[in-house]
């Protein structure tokens, strides 16, 4: 069963671009990865799924349901983290997360108070008086705190330092484990790869791939760094499937995609002092995706 399900989504703002002719589904329990860099579409596409912003042509269904005819009764089962989170400065944070829980009819005061561990956030403060991380604190326990089953989360990290961000992530899991379906948009791949199963990749408010994050990773890319005896010829290794080369005296490294029985032949045929194979991470393999493009 699809919780999201986008058709040929498209927001026009006059001349300038939104999103053109998206499609992709959202699986129910799946941690759903929508990546690309600041600017290519991924906020536009979030507030077009909430209704915040009403498409210019093309439809989206969140839990089967018409996200414009049956927005009020969608928003209730979602949690949602903006990438700023702005609010009313001389309330508490508690009174804040009381009156957002008033929406659901739902006493959530004890998950209030669990999150709230969770995250180290202190609900007696006054909103005016929290730095940026702990505003974005208050936005993930008002977001989770009704116990969603669909969380939606755009560049969720900001702010956050490093220690929060892993408490973040393993929230996040826990909620999954428990049923809820995450979309999860960032610019920040290592977040993406960590946590997603699969990735939808946009540039310029087009989706360029759609992909299991397992197929991103092992789709033959390879990172070779290789020593050798003595210096090789300029161009060696220049062949089809090899990019980023580079040679640096007894130094040649490159990514490579293609048959690797091919390029293991190329070694074999040099004196090579020691040979590297890694896999690249995800920036790497995106990079190229961006380059194709262009």
């Amino acid at each position: 069963m699809n919780v999201i399900e986008i058709d040929h989504l498209t927001k026009t703002y006059g001349q300038a671009r939104g999103i053109t002719d998206l499609s992709f589904t959202v699986e129910k329990g799946e941690i759903f990865g929508f990546i690309g860099p600041n600017g290519a579409g991924k906020s536009t596409t979030i507030r077009t799924l909430l209704g915040l912003i009403h498409p210019t042509s093309g439809s989206a269904k969140i839990f089967g349901k018409d996200i414009i005819q049956h927005g009020p009764e969608i928003k209730r089962e979602i949690g949602y983290l903006p990438s700023e989170v702005f609010y009313y400065d001389n309330m508490k944070v508690k009174d804040l997360l009381k009156y957002s829980a008033s929406f659901y009819n739902k006493d959530c005061s004890k998950r209030i108070k669990e999150l709230a561990e969770v995250m180290d956030l202190d609900l007696s403060k006054k909103i005016d008086d929290l730095s940026l991380g702990n505003k974005k604190k208050v936005g993930i326990v008002q977001g989770l705190l009704h116990g969603p089953k669909l969380i939606i989360l755009d560049e969720p990290t900001s702010g956050l330092d490093p220690l929060m961000q892993q408490k973040f992530f393993e929230l996040l899991e826990q909620e999954n484990k428990k049923g809820a379906t995450i979309l999860f948009s960032s610019h920040i791949l290592s977040e993406v790869q960590r946590l997603c199963n699969r990735v939808a990749i946009v540039k310029e408010g087009k989706l360029i791939q759609l992909e299991k994050i397992s197929t991103l990773k092992e789709s033959n890319y390879k990172r070779f760094k290789i020593e050798t005896k003595t210096p090789v010829s300029a161009g060696y290794f220049r062949m089809v499937g090899v990019n980023e080369l580079k040679e640096e005296g007894q130094h040649v490294s490159f990514l490579y995609k293609g048959n690797i029985n091919e390029v293991m032949r190329k070694i074999a045929a040099i004196e090579i002092q020691n040979v590297w194979v890694e896999e690249p991470d995800l920036e790497e393999i995106f990079m190229h995706y961006y380059e194709k493009e262009d």
